[in-house]
C-alpha cells in the first residue's frame, strides 16, 4: 500500500520537530516521492550525514522488499 505525504512528513517531523519540509509525489502513482528537509541541525554537517539522519527516521517504513516506502529522492540543508 502506497504512503500518504503527510505520513512521510509525520516520520519526518518526528525527528526533526522544526524543520522545513516539502514533499512531493513525482510521479502522482503515490510510490514515487521527493522530500526536501531544511533543519537547523544539519549546520556542520555534510550531505550523507544530513540524508542518513533522514532514512534513519524513515527506516522502518523502507525496510525491505515489503516497505511502504521505497522510492525516495532526498535534498536536505540548513537554514540560510
Amino acid at each position: 500500500m502506497p504512503m500518504e505525504a503527510q505520513d512521510i512528513e509525520h516520520l519526518i517531523r518526528a525527528a526533526f520537530p522544526k524543520a522545513k519540509i516539502t514533499i512531493t509525489d513525482l510521479a502522482g502513482d503515490g510510490n514515487h516521492w521527493a522530500a526536501e528537509v531544511i533543519d537547523e541541525s544539519f549546520r556542520g554537517q555534510n550531505r550523507v550525514q544530513q540524508q542518513r539522519a533522514v532514512y534513519a527516521a524513515l527506516k522502518a517504513k523502507m525496510a525491505g522488499a515489503h516497505g511502504e516506502l521505497h522510492a525516495l529522492a532526498l535534498t536536505t540543508k540548513a537554514p540560510e
